[in-house]
């Protein structure tokens, strides 16, 4: 196996009992992004349950999830044969003994999967049972090179593999990049079975062709310039100075584009990571420019966006390959990184940071989202109130944590948008969903109120969660099956008659009424208000449902009237939904519900013929 490759990330560790799930959670640690999946029946906590082991594993496989099965190496080969067709198209499947002692890459050898059973066997002190007969006898896989690397054609490492393990010579040519994890196979100078690193485009026979990472493509273009006009621009400069797209390491910029579409749109077509610099690091630079502007000095703050991102990105000993050139809207230059040197573009500049807005539920893992999962999984920050950040806790280990009081609203939001304007990856977390008297507002209201051109060019997003309304609602049945509508009783953002009126209207129009905020220390008559407004309209036994810490524990559920309705019966981790006019209470299957009908009763009525004849 070649030293310095990463991980595949997201890794599903399947256990089928509870000390395969303790292996599965020590060995999160060492597999970044993965998540425990339990059989339900058998493993108490696991932050994917599953009932049925082969159905479940079928379709982690097919979605291309790498799978590690602390299991018998049987159950994983019986539950996924039948899928087995391309194996350039496998992801990684591993099986791991419950002591620990066996990591088994059976599937996507070169996928990762003995990338994975080598880290699983350091963790854990077992041995990796590697039969990949290159990674044996070399040390080497051709087809699985480092990250950035790429291959031409796939196809050509098969005979050039071979021709190594049976003992023919195979040269190795290396025009540019760091082929060090290549030098532990034997390599002649010359021979008709060839391997060959460049990041030069043109046809190189039956050769297999390595890209090595070490072209950096600095751009520049006007605000809003077309994503067409740059992407063709770039792939007529690589193409003209016959440098091969695969060798391009990074798409870079001036951090004052780090939130133009073309420059994005560019990255994702040769599927690299767009990284940007500040006009200060560019302007470093302007003594190697071969362009120098005074413009463009004059407008952004360095004298060359494109030849100065290029040579900022391959370093001191890299160099200008590529000066400039230029179409109506946008400019592109070459960087060609040192000899005997990849790029590494996590080492470049600074992404574009991202701020995800997440809503986590009301607490219960199960209620969670996948979006907001992901979201949380991706992050490299997390911000949030404490109680809430540790309701996450299982899927953000490792990350660095920002939390703060309960009523800091504002100056959390501050701080996940100060990070992510670092270029950070962020998610700001909030219970229930991240719309609904929740931080997604608030965060929208300081990017219009302040118009920071940092907070700007962020990439914000919102990931909806299960908001304590539905989660009330499913908890009792089904009281939000007609129109219903929310009001937070807090007058601390909203003045209290504001607040009245909306109470009043909601009476009058026969809503549903969802109230937020009951009652805190403080604020101990607005429930009673709030009820009084409502018995005007709809009458004393109206039902009224109490759902207090949904989803966590000492989760209570209580049904009482409108007219019976008490402050002391909330607080403000209490949601109280208000039936309409027409919501019922009922008692089946020995429990208590409440809906509100929708009128399908009338609907599902016969339909009279109108002519008075009986049937």
């Amino acid at each position: 196996m070649s030293g310095g490759h990463s991980l595949p990330e997201g890794a599903a560790i399947v256990a089928l009992t509870e000390e395969g799930a303790a292996l599965a959670r020590r060995l999160q640690s060492v597999l970044p992004g993965s998540r425990v999946h339990g059989l339900k029946s058998r493993v108490a906590a696991a932050d994917e349950p599953f009932e049925r082991a082969a159905d479940h594993l079928r379709t982690l496989f097919l979605a291309g999830r790498p799978v590690v099965g602390v299991c018998a190496a049987g159950i994983l080969i019986r539950a996924l044969a039948s899928l087995l067709a391309d194996k350039t198209m496998e992801p990684a499947v591993v099986a791991v003994s419950e002591d620990g002692a066996h990591a088994v890459p059976l599937l996507g050898g070169h996928a990762g999967a003995n990338r994975i059973a080598a880290a699983v066997a350091a963790a854990t002190g077992g041995r990796a049972a590697l039969t990949t007969t290159g990674d044996v006898r070399f040390g080497v896989a051709l087809d699985d090179p480092p990250p950035g690397w790429r291959m031409a054609d796939r196809a050509k490492a098969k005979p050039i593999a071979a021709g190594l393990l049976a003992g023919e010579p195979v040269a190795l040519t290396v025009d540019a990049g760091d082929a060090a994890w290549l030098r532990a196979a034997p390599f002649v100078p010359a021979a008709p079975l060839a391997v060959r690193v460049s990041h030069k485009a043109g046809n190189f026979g039956n050769d297999f062709v390595l890209r090595p990472p070490v072209l950096a493509l600095g751009v520049g273009c006007e605000r809003n310039a077309a994503p067409e006009e740059l992407i063709d621009l770039a792939r007529k400069t690589l193409a003209d100075e016959g440098l091969s797209e695969q060798a391009v390491a990074c798409v870079v910029s001036l951090d004052l584009k780090a939130d133009e579409a073309a420059v994005h749109a560019l990255a994702e077509t040769l599927n690299v990571p767009a990284r940007f610099f500040p006009a200060t690091d560019l302007e470093k630079e302007t003594s190697r420019l071969k362009n120098p502007s005074d413009a463009v000095f004059r407008a952004v703050g360095c004298h060359g966006v494109a030849e100065g991102a290029a040579l900022a990105a391959v370093g001191l000993e890299g160099s200008l390959l590529v000066p400039k050139k230029a179409s109506k809207r946008a400019t592109c230059a070459v960087g060609l990184a040192a000899s005997g040197a990849d790029i590494d573009p996590a080492t470049v500049g600074r992404p574009r940071g991202s701020l995800r807005i997440v809503g986590i539920g009301p607490g219960d893992p199960a209620w969670r989202t996948p979006d907001a999962t992901r979201a949380l999984m991706a992050a490299e920050d997390i911000v949030g109130y404490d109680l809430y950040i540790d309701l996450v806790a299982d899927v953000i280990q490792g990350k660095r944590r920002h939390s703060s009081p309960l009523a800091k609203e504002e100056d959390r939001a501050r701080k996940a948008l100060d990070l992510a304007a670092e270029g950070r990856h962020v998610a700001l977390i909030g219970s229930g969903d991240a719309g609904i008297y929740a931080l997604a507002t608030l965060v929208f209201e300081l990017l219009e109120r302040e118009d920071r051109s940092d907070w700007n060019r962020v990439a914000v997003s919102v990931s909806p969660g299960v908001s304590a309304l539905q989660a009330a609602a499913s908890r009792i049945g089904a009281p939000l099956g007609h129109d219903f509508c929310t009001v937070s009783l807090s007058d601390l953002l909203t003045p209290w008659p504001d607040i009245q009126r909306r109470l009043e209207a909601a009476g009058r129009g026969d809503f549903v009424v969802a109230l937020y905020n009951p009652v805190s220390m403080r604020r101990r008559t607005q429930l009673a208000d709030a009820r009084d407004i409502l018995l005007q309209h709809r009458p004393a036994e109206t039902p009224v449902v109490l759902a207090r810490n949904l989803g966590r524990d000492g989760e209570t559920v209580r049904v009482v009237t409108l007219g019976a309705l008490e402050p002391d019966m909330a607080d403000m981790l209490t949601v109280v939904l208000i039936g309409s006019s027409q919501t019922r209470a009922i008692e089946k299957g020995g429990r208590a519900w409440v809906y509100t009908p929708r009128g399908y009763a009338a609907k599902m009525a016969p339909a009279k013929t109108g002519t008075g004849d009986k049937p």
